[in-house]
């Protein structure tokens, strides 16, 4: 396994990472607690993979203006939260929205579609993606440590977890879909 880690954990990383997410960087902060990998490394692979991420969404709204707007159609409640919090602090949603689940993708395409500056937007986008793979990774490896520890622990109880949490959701399944067949004969 920690083979395996050494192979793959840099590219599993930077794709990671391009999509925005920082899970994947406080898991290989973990790991390079644990000696399996570097975490320097893994903090100019998270950098530069989330820095390019965040620029191709910003180009590919700024270039492609209708497939970005067929893109955000769906999630025109977000995108409303978007522009509100853009209003509200401009361009330091760059830095905070990388932080944020849920708008981390949005906020780099809502920018690219208005008239914000490429220049201004990779500039921004530079200095906040290092300081978000900085940030992440320095936690996540100082952490180590109590991550490692609830790995070890997991092992043990979560087989038990998973088995109760899915008995939990099969009852629930169970339940709504007598309630319905009850209501649909009702109404009959």
């Amino acid at each position: 396994m920690e083979q395996f880690i050494q192979d793959w954990g840099y590219i599993a990383l930077f794709l990671y990472s391009f999509g925005g997410g920082f899970l994947a960087l406080a898991i290989a902060g973990a790991f390079s607690y644990a000696g399996d990998l570097n975490i320097y490394v893994c903090i100019v692979v998270a950098f530069l993979a989330n820095f390019i991420g965040s620029q191709f969404l910003f180009y590919l709204a700024k270039t492609n203006k209708d497939y970005a707007n067929d893109m955000l159609k769906n999630h025109e409640r977000k995108i409303a939260l978007v522009r509100v919090m853009l209003r509200k602090y401009g361009s330091l949603m760059i830095f905070i929205q990388k932080y944020i689940y849920g708008v981390k993708t949005l906020i780099p395409l809502v920018m690219g579609l208005s008239t914000y500056s490429a220049i201004k937007f990779m500039i921004l986008n530079l200095f906040a993606s290092f300081l978000w793979a900085l940030v992440i990774g320095y936690l996540s490896f100082t952490a180590g440590e109590l991550l490692m520890n609830f790995a070890d622990n997991f092992k043990y109880i979560g087989l038990v977890t998973v088995v109760i949490v899915l008995f939990i959701l099969l009852t629930s399944f169970k339940n709504a879909t007598k309630k319905k067949k009850k209501r649909a004969t009702n109404e009959v």
